[in-house]
């Protein structure tokens, strides 16, 4: 696979950062630029080099990796910071934030008239998917530049095509319902066990292996037993991403009840309790207020 491809990634956060450390390990040279300097600076000793300005970053780049916020700070960067008029004609846009699908199909649109070509490429596994390199990438966009993108993708994690533009986002969205959903099934669940005298750490374990068995009930069912919070995708995130699938199921005529039920308590947990910026399994603090008793807990310490 060819490695001497430059690289310029835009967006050096939890996700960001060792997506970047992945792709420096695997010989491609990697050029950073974040909004925060010194988010992009910590990024150095590891071989990237640092760009004061999104625009410098993506000069003489063959491939332009965006993994920002949410659709408007993608338009920012790209269109209103320069980065489009910076980039190199023929070069590729793959944009790897988790946006609204039609914001994906207008950025491909503005792309391709200045030969710049576009990919929506969102991700799941969170951080630790970023940092093994197993990460799940749902794409969008002409198969030939998919193509194209395999040596960087091969070394992010697992990359399926599932459409034309702005479809990576509509996967993005089914994933993101159904992470949502999940959590807050488990999260009901080992709270209920912990009320009845069960021990929620034996019922997880109990459960590995059958059918109510995932990667939540591993990763976020342990995060509720040890009350680690800290954050991996933060509840912010996770509102804003529900708020897009709503949205989108509203524009197509889809019922999602369970999505906006866990969207309800995801904005309680922020607005109500003050903790927008811990992890998404801290859904279980959401259940626990709402208990009677309070003290409920699903903790297994």
């Amino acid at each position: 696979m060819a490695t001497s491809r430059r690289v310029a990634f835009l967006g050096t956060g939890l996700m960001g950062a060792p997506m970047v450390r992945r792709l420096l390990g695997s010989g491609h040279p990697v050029t950073v630029w974040n909004r925060s300097l010194e988010k992009a600076s910590v990024l150095a000793p590891d071989g990237a080099l640092v760009a004061s300005s999104a625009m410098d970053a993506v000069k003489n780049a063959d491939v332009v990796i965006t993994m920002l916020s949410d659709g408007p700070a993608v338009g920012d960067v790209v269109f209103d910071q320069g980065v489009a008029g910076a980039m190199k004609a023929g070069s590729i846009l793959v944009d790897m934030s988790s946006i609204k699908p039609r914001e994906a199909r207008a950025h491909s649109a503005r792309l391709a008239d200045l030969d710049i070509r576009h990919i929506d490429a969102p991700v799941s596994g969170g951080t630790l998917g970023a940092e093994a390199g197993t990460l799940a990438i749902m794409a969008g966009g002409d198969e030939s530049v998919f193509g194209e993108l395999a040596d960087i993708f091969f070394v992010l994690g697992r990359a399926i095509l599932v459409g034309p533009s702005g479809s990576g986002q509509l996967s993005k969205l089914a994933n993101q319902a159904i992470v949502a959903i999940n959590i807050g099934g488990v999260a009901e669940a080992l709270l209920l066990a912990s009320a009845g005298g069960a021990d929620p750490a034996k019922v997880r374990a109990a459960l590995s292996g059958g059918f109510a068995d995932s990667t939540i009930l591993d990763q976020h069912g342990q995060r509720m037993l040890t009350r680690n919070f800290e954050p991996g995708g933060r509840i912010h995130t996770q509102i804003k991403d529900l708020e897009n699938v709503l949205e989108e199921a509203t524009n197509m005529g889809v019922a999602m009840p369970l999505a906006e039920a866990m969207l309800k308590m995801f904005r309680f947990i922020r607005d109500d309790l003050g903790q927008g910026d811990l992890d998404h399994s801290a859904a279980l603090l959401g259940l626990e207020a709402k208990s009677i008793p309070h003290q409920v807990s699903a903790s297994s310490e």
